[in-house]
């Protein structure tokens, strides 16, 4: 006798639309280095102030995410959650696109891209230091090893840029947004839980407008900026900012954490690759080649970082 199951099917149609949307948001996401860079310019060819540039972002965010938040009909943060939410806000709407877009008017996206290729095994440790989670051995030697990748980079690219053996001040910058980022993404998933990831990235830009609409109007450019600035803007503040998050989530949620957060190895890559038709920036052997390192020490250490296969863990996820 034959039984038509049809269950499994649908699963395997949830995790396959899951594993694009997972796609989709980390391509979103590798945007943002060289669409920061674009907005703000370099050094010799200033475009938006990076001040402004958060402060903007953060706005237009804020603005969609009070739509949706009336849309939707959602609740209001209970007391016990806006503390975590105003940690993300202070580390992923300030803290990480300030530091981010004042690195990159020093240092390429593609370089950008490899330091900031930490991010997930910064998250992890940032989580087992405020979560209490004890990780195992094996995740600490892989991020230490990770940061020692960075660590050589840098001084590689210092050394041919110039500045003798020694680090480019922007590379502090971007280890600051790594920070700031990480220690919002843990944050944020402590929120999460209770609010739902969607709504907690919305009431995090809704919580920074009193902050981001005058900071919007007292950073407004005074010079003429190029148009391709402003585009560039507009893409991270309603795509890096805030839709990406959608798409990433949903995707986490009908794909499993497990499957699609490992689409993340590939945004360096992404960086990288769409740093060349939007910025012009070239191919080279020792970004690439670091770049995969770094991303294998990543691979290696998320699969570690959970105290036990016993114990449940909440690590958030890697997003600028």
């Amino acid at each position: 006798m034959t039984q038509t199951v049809t269950f499994p099917s649908s699963r395997a149609s949830d995790a396959t639309l899951g594993l694009w949307l997972g796609a989709v948001g980390v391509v979103v996401f590798a945007l943002t280095l060289p669409m920061t860079r674009l907005a703000t310019g370099t050094v010799d060819a200033p475009q938006l102030s990076p001040w402004f540039v958060t402060w903007a972002r953060a706005a237009l965010a804020g603005s969609l995410s009070a739509l949706y938040l009336l849309a939707t009909r959602s609740r209001r943060p209970t007391a016990a959650e806006r503390g975590p939410l105003l940690l993300s806000l202070a580390g992923n709407a300030i803290g990480f696109p300030l530091l981010l877009g004042w690195a990159l008017r020093h240092v390429s996206a593609s370089h950008a891209a490899v330091v900031t290729a930490l991010l997930p095994l910064a998250t992890a440790a940032v989580a087992a230091w405020l979560l209490h989670q004890r990780a195992r051995l094996g995740f600490w030697l892989f991020a230490g090893l990770g940061s020692a990748l960075v660590v050589a980079f840098s001084l590689i690219r210092a050394a041919q840029n110039g500045h003798g053996f020694g680090f480019d001040w922007a590379d502090a910058l971007l280890v600051g947004a790594v920070l700031a980022a990480a220690l919002g993404y843990v944050g944020g998933a402590k929120a999460t839980p209770t609010l739902g990831a969607e709504r907690v990235i919305s009431w995090v830009c809704v919580m920074a407008l009193p902050l981001s609409v005058p900071g919007t109007l007292l950073t407004w450019p005074e010079q003429a900026v190029a148009l391709s600035a402003w585009l560039a803007l507009g893409y991270v503040g309603v795509f890096s900012m805030w839709a990406g998050f959608f798409a990433w989530f949903r995707g986490l949620a009908l794909g499993g954490a497990l499957r699609v957060s490992q689409t993340q190895l590939l945004q360096p890559f992404v960086s990288i690759l769409a740093a060349v038709p939007l910025l012009g920036e070239s191919l080279d052997t020792i970004t690439l080649g670091f770049a995969l390192a770094v991303v294998a020490t990543v691979f290696m250490g998320r699969r570690l970082a959970a105290p036990a296969p016993t114990q449940p863990s909440s690590h958030p996820e890697n997003r600028p």
